[in-house]
C-alpha cells in the first residue's frame, strides 16, 4: 500500500474529520511506532502502528461506515461527548452498534437535520469551507421583516470578521408580529443565522434545518434517525458537483 498523510489515515478510520486530526497531531497527542507524529507526516497503513490518546487505530473496510440522517431536538449538542454533562446527539443514535460522529454542527437551541457517520473522508469533503451543498432552514423571527432587513439578511454581511456569502433569504409566511423565513446557506460559520437575524435586528424565536442539498428531514420524528440510502450517499460523495474551483 502506498503511503498516505496520517491525518487522512485517521479520517479513514472514521475516528474524526482530517481537520480535527491535524489539530490533534499538533496537539502532539498522536503517535506513530510509538514516536510522538509531526503534521505532513506519511504512513503505510499497513506496517505504521498509530496511537490517539494511547489507543491503537484500525482502518475501518468501506463496508462498515454508516450514514444516519438525524432529526436532533433542541437541547442537544452537535457533539460524542461533553465535559459539562450536556445532552449530547449521540445519545440518540445509541442503539446503532458503531460510534457515530456529526458533520458539522447545528447549535444546541437549534433543532433539525443533522447527519452522522463514521466515515472521515466524507465528513472532511462535507464541512470543507469549498463544499458548495446549501444547507436550508425555517427561521421564525420576529417582528416580521422589512425590505430593509430582508435586504441586510441577503447582503454580503461580516460575521466575527469574516465576509460571509450572501444568503438566500425568503418570507414564506408573516403576520403583525413575526414571520416565518426560508434561507438557504452555503456556508456555516458559527450561529451564522442568529448573527445574521442579529445585524438586521430580529429576533430568532425558534430555527429549524430542513434540508441539506437534496436531503430533505421530511416526515421523520423529533429524536429520531434513519439510515441514508445508497441514492443519498452517492449523492453526498458526488465531489465534482459539491466542490468549488478555486
Amino acid at each position: 500500500m502506498e503511503e498516505i498523510r496520517l491525518q487522512k489515515y485517521i479520517s479513514d478510520c472514521g475516528v474524526m474529520s482530517r481537520r480535527a486530526a491535524e489539530a490533534e497531531i499538533a496537539a502532539g497527542k498522536v503517535k506513530v511506532n510509538g514516536k510522538t507524529a509531526e503534521l505532513g507526516q506519511k504512513i503505510d497503513p499497513e506496517k505504521d502502528k498509530v496511537e490517539i490518546g494511547g489507543k491503537p487505530l484500525r482502518m475501518q473496510r468501506k463496508s462498515t461506515y454508516t450514514y444516519v440522517m438525524l432529526n436532533k431536538p433542541r437541547g442537544y449538542l452537535s457533539s460524542v461527548s461533553d465535559d459539562r454533562g450536556r445532552k449530547c446527539v449521540t445519545e440518540l443514535t445509541s442503539d446503532i452498534k458503531l460510534r457515530l460522529y456529526p458533520v458539522g454542527r447545528l447549535d444546541m437551541d437549534s433543532d433539525g437535520l443533522l447527519l452522522m457517520t463514521n466515515d472521515g473522508d466524507l465528513t472532511n469533503r462535507l464541512t470543507h469551507p469549498r463544499h458548495e451543498i446549501p444547507k436550508i432552514y425555517r427561521v421564525k423571527v420576529k417582528p416580521a421583516p422589512s425590505k430593509e432587513q430582508m435586504a441586510t439578511l441577503g447582503s454580503a454581511l461580516v460575521i466575527d470578521g469574516y465576509k460571509i456569502q450572501p444568503a438566500e433569504v425568503e418570507i414564506l409566511t408573516s403576520d403583525e408580529e413575526s414571520a416565518i423565513l426560508l434561507m438557504k446557506l452555503y456556508e456555516g460559520r458559527n450561529r451564522q443565522i442568529r448573527k445574521m437575524c442579529e445585524a438586521a435586528e430580529l429576533g430568532v424565536m425558534w430555527l429549524t434545518r430542513i434540508a441539506i442539498g437534496e436531503l430533505e428531514l421530511g416526515r421523520l420524528g423529533r429524536g429520531k434517525w434513519r439510515y441514508l440510502t445508497e441514492e443519498e450517499v452517492a449523492y453526498l460523495k458526488n465531489e465534482k458537483s459539491h466542490i468549488r474551483e478555486n
